[in-house]
């Protein structure tokens, strides 16, 4: 469906006014605002899922998928077809990241499954100087676990942002163990690479987004002389300041 409206769109676009073929144009330009809005509560996913906190995460995760969907939609619309100039580096970000996200959701669920429903040796061979590895690191995590949350479970607890925001060191030397662990084991060597890595490079991806989304604000409403150039500058601003 969202195919089918931003292919009709760019049948029309030729035939728009001048002015609706502009990204600065009022109603262009709100275009892009709304759709980065959107854009962030998507990644607000992220957050609920790391805080435990904000409500359902199935509702989130609907949100996630619908808010990205239509922020995309409208973002494309905001770059008017003009794919030549930089900021069109953040909608192939973009476009890599939601072909991933639906990759992990569709063929990617399936691979999970399999393994979860297989009886394959999930883990490396332990021999006795990783048996002894692994208490070593497993006494580690009881102690920072202590330290991060007292009633938690060693097998059921998971870093949260809350955790990373309130005790930074002990959080950080707790995944530090954590990746320790899982190299151990052989967790991720126990599955294929995409399998493995999808989600790392997924939130990579989310990241570099955010942050180009950001430089880009910053630059079209602070530096509006710089990214104008020798054009006129015709978008709402606060200042033309230039480097």
């Amino acid at each position: 469906m969202m195919l089918g409206f931003l292919a009709a769109y760019f049948l029309v676009l030729p035939f728009l006014p001048p002015a609706m073929r502009a990204a600065g144009h009022p109603i262009v330009y709100l275009f892009g605002v709304a759709g980065s809005l959107l854009l962030l509560v998507a990644g607000a996913f992220v957050l609920v899922k790391r805080t435990g906190r904000g409500g359902s995460p199935v509702g989130w995760f609907m949100a996630h998928v619908g808010c990205g969907t239509l922020g995309f939609a409208l973002v494309v619309i905001h770059t008017t077809g003009k794919l030549e100039r930089p900021p069109a580096l953040l909608l192939l970000n973009l476009l890599a990241l939601m072909a991933l996200g639906v990759w992990a959701r569709v063929w990617g669920a399936r691979r999970m499954a399999d393994t979860f429903g297989t009886k394959l040796k999930g883990f490396g061979p332990a021999n006795e100087a990783t048996r002894t590895a692994l208490k070593t690191i497993l006494a580690s995590k009881g102690e920072l676990l202590a330290r991060l949350d007292p009633e938690a479970r060693e097998a059921t607890f998971s870093v949260t942002l809350a955790h990373l925001l309130s005790k930074p060191s002990a959080s950080l030397a707790y995944l530090r163990l954590v990746r320790a662990e899982e190299s151990l084991m052989g967790v991720r060597q126990s599955v294929g690479p995409a399998q493995a890595w999808w989600r790392a490079l997924h939130l990579a991806l989310a990241a570099v987004f955010v942050g180009g989304l950001l430089i880009h604000v910053l630059l079209v409403t602070f530096f509006a002389g710089y990214v104008a150039g020798n054009r006129p500058i015709d978008w709402w601003h606060v200042t033309a300041w230039s480097f």
